[in-house]
């Protein structure tokens, strides 16, 4: 990971020699008074991905946070003989590593909500809606890859587990909004195609053998949601995002919301509940997978990781 650090003067010295001596930190370059907003100086250096949670914390302990700033990036490739030494010096893997401060900070961009967010995921729950329609199995996969409320369920999974009570209410107020409003410009357009003789009841209630499965849930759409927010959560801790579009064509919230949408807008009490119902269920699931992915993830980093940087500690 790469590190752009403005640090105070009165400080530079300090944390300059604190990251020299570190053997998990490299291409170290300090650039005295480059600094402008904040002032001060620029320090940028590579921290292996397992050391990169304490040197953040020891960072946060010298006010960096507060009167410096912190910036933080992968680095794609680093093919250097140097760089393969400094990973040899820092213990577990890099895909082991949670780096709780980008995972925090990433759940709160992810519950602040959005233009983008709401259209995705209205857009989503239309082509899910078409879906039900046509039974077409390709428009549901369609559907699950353009929702993007997984990001929404791992940062209330982030809340839960930090115990942080506005990460959580404001994951949910937008879960709740967010699927609200889709629903209900899905059944408003679902009631103008009926108007002009589009659809009729018999779209949802005649025999659905390809989507037929989104409104009759079952254990496996439970094991699914759980194997799901594991995978998902996992993939964004061990910054692997191309692993999240499986997690996508896996659960089946918006297909759920497309079909509740539907389903109401024709009015047909069966298929509403059974809506619902695959619709909480994955919601659940995730969630409460995605908690316990991310407490065995501190406890296995807390217990079996040896850390050594002297002085260090982690701090989620």
């Amino acid at each position: 990971m790469h590190l752009r650090l403005i640090v105070p003067s009165d400080r530079t010295d300090r944390v300059l020699n604190t990251l020299v001596a570190d053997q998990r930190v490299t291409s170290i370059v300090a650039l005295p008074g480059a600094a402008h907003r904040p002032s001060g100086d620029v320090i940028e250096c590579d921290v292996t991905r397992e050391a990169t949670s304490d040197v953040l914390s020891w960072l946060k302990k010298q006010g960096l946070y507060d009167e410096g700033s912190v910036a933080l990036s992968p680095v794609g490739a680093t093919p250097s003989r140097n760089a393969r030494e400094t990973e040899k010096a820092a213990p577990g893997a890099p895909d082991d590593a949670v780096i709780w401060d980008a995972v925090v900070d990433q759940a709160y961009n992810e519950a602040s909500g959005s233009w983008a967010y709401y259209t995705f995921l209205t857009l989503a729950t239309m082509i899910a809606a078409v879906a039900v329609v046509t039974d077409s199995s390709i428009l549901v996969v369609g559907a699950m890859v353009v929702g993007p409320e997984f990001g929404v369920v791992a940062a209330l999974a982030v809340g839960l587990t930090l115990r942080r009570k506005g990460l959580c209410w404001q994951s949910v107020r937008l879960l709740v909004l967010g699927f609200a409003l889709a629903i209900v410009l899905t059944a408003i357009a679902a009631l103008l195609a009926r108007a002009v003789g589009w659809i009729d009841t018999e779209n949802v209630t005649a025999a659905r053998p390809l989507t037929g499965f989104i409104w009759r849930p079952d254990k496996w759409s439970a094991v699914v949601a759980v194997l799901a927010g594991a995978a998902g959560v996992l993939s964004q801790t061990a910054g692997r995002a191309n692993a999240l579009v499986g997690v996508f064509i896996s659960v089946t919230t918006v297909p759920a919301a497309g079909d509740l949408a539907l389903s109401t807008a024709l009015w047909v009490p069966d298929h509403i509940g059974g809506a619902a119902a695959q619709l909480g269920i994955n919601l659940a699931g995730m969630t409460a997978a995605g908690v316990v992915t991310l407490l065995l993830q501190r406890f296995i980093w807390r217990q079996y990781i040896v850390r050594r940087r002297p002085g260090a500690s982690v701090e989620a």
